[in-house]
């Protein structure tokens, strides 16, 4: 592996909506930025988004426009499959060490879809968590910066296949690609790493893993979305049939001693704007919403209210204790007390969507365990190690981009400081 060294006022960890945000307003203040991305693509969870909440526009128009801003702008320079391996500080500068992961398809492809033709073999595509599968090489979404094909190896035969080099006419294809490695001197260091979503196979009562029917609303997202496994098409797992009964479990994980016990802030929200999904493709449709708490601040608050005006949405207030399968139906029975009326009851639907909660990213982090709360999220940071976005805590996307914009003024304090 090669080692290159480079120099740069800034660096920003994660390239979701909260580091490219960091990274345009940044540069367009001056300030040379690398931007350091472990995926093979930029946008993060947002580019996995059907809507926003509460306008319900797709979020595709605004990541473009800040993808433009961030590849026309020669002040940024953008590392994906990139992980900081490192930091080390000296004298108020800081080295970041990052470990360049290989591609298999370098500069000179065309993204033509040639070599995609070739392949024999498949992989689970994890862009929409693993309902349906592309080629071993492929290309994470149609938008996806860089615009470029990768190979995933754990599923690729190599060179004892070959055949989508043969197929390249660009010799973009480069099967012997073994990454490389950079150092970066930099005054500051912002990192935006996001978040994950709580692992729903934990949650044994609530019948993810065990029953086809049972997504969580990160999947929810991706089958209403043109792009994704069912292109839009809301459709019940089981039988890739019209849904006409669903059920949203919320705090599934959530608020949970056992599991995060914390609330995530934005599930509410994201839940009551996949009631709308259903509602536009399946009018008469029935909607179990069960709830602890509905958190709805604000301008959200208008929102919550005109979805209570649908009376095919029944909203029931208590804490879900499972989710089976009834034998006969076939159909899923989620089970909770209704805290309202002190009774136990039972919603029968035919597909269930569980909240999970939010994770923040920063397991593996090469930061101090003092810049680290005891349920995993960053603290502010100072002294040019800073964090903004999801990695501080659960918030919506535009309170991610005010938080990013207020990272990059800290920022440059301490760089103008240096």
């Amino acid at each position: 592996m090669s080692d290159n060294s480079i120099s740069s006022g800034l660096v920003v960890v994660g390239a979701g909506i909260a580091g490219i945000t960091a990274a345009v307003e940044a540069a367009e203040t001056g300030v040379n930025v690398i931007l350091i991305e472990k995926n093979p693509y930029i946008g993060g969870r947002v580019s996995q988004f059907n809507e926003y909440f509460p306008k319900l526009c797709p979020p595709a128009c605004g990541l473009e426009i800040n993808t433009r801003r961030l590849r026309t702008n020669p002040l940024i320079k953008t590392y994906a499959l990139a992980e900081v391996s490192d930091v080390t500080e000296s004298n108020g500068k800081y080295k970041v060490n990052v470990k360049l992961a290989p591609r298999f398809v370098n500069n000179l492809c065309t993204v033509c879809g040639d070599c995609v033709k070739v392949c024999p073999e498949k992989r689970k595509n994890e862009f929409n968590y693993n309902m349906d599968e592309t080629t071993s090489i492929y290309i994470p979404f149609e938008n996806a910066y860089p615009q470029q094909y990768l190979i995933d190896m754990d599923t690729c035969k190599g060179t004892s296949c070959n055949k989508c080099a043969e197929a390249c006419k660009y010799n973009a294809i480069d099967l012997n690609d073994k990454g490389s490695t950079i150092t970066v001197e930099t005054d500051s260091v912002i990192w935006a790493t996001g978040w994950n979503p709580y692992d729903a196979n934990k949650l044994e009562i609530l019948g993810f893993g065990k029953y086809k029917d049972v997504v969580t609303n990160v999947m929810m997202e991706r089958l209403a979305a043109a792009n994704g496994p069912t292109q839009g098409e809301i459709l019940r797992p089981s039988t890739n049939e019209k849904v006409n009964s669903i059920a949203f479990v919320q705090c599934a994980g959530s608020r949970d001693e056992n599991h995060l016990s914390y609330c995530s802030s934005v599930c509410c929200m994201a839940s009551l704007k996949q009631c709308n999904y259903i509602r536009e493709q399946h009018p008469d449709a029935e909607i179990h919403f069960h709830y602890i708490d509905v958190r709805a601040n604000g301008l959200f608050e208008d929102f919550y209210n005109n979805v209570q005006q649908d009376e095919k949405v029944h909203f029931h207030r208590g804490k879900v204790a499972k989710v089976f399968q009834d034998t006969e139906s076939g159909k899923m029975i989620v089970e909770a007390e209704d805290t309202l009326t002190g009774n136990l009851i039972q919603s029968s639907v035919e597909m269930v969507v569980l909240a999970t909660g939010m994770e923040p990213s920063t397991k593996n982090l090469p930061v101090d365990k003092s810049f680290v709360d005891e349920n995993g999220f960053l603290k502010t940071g100072s002294n040019g190690m800073i964090s903004c976005g999801v990695n501080t805590n659960p918030k919506d996307v535009a309170s991610v981009v005010q938080e990013a914009t207020g990272s990059v003024l800290k920022a440059i304090q301490k760089i103008k400081g240096n």
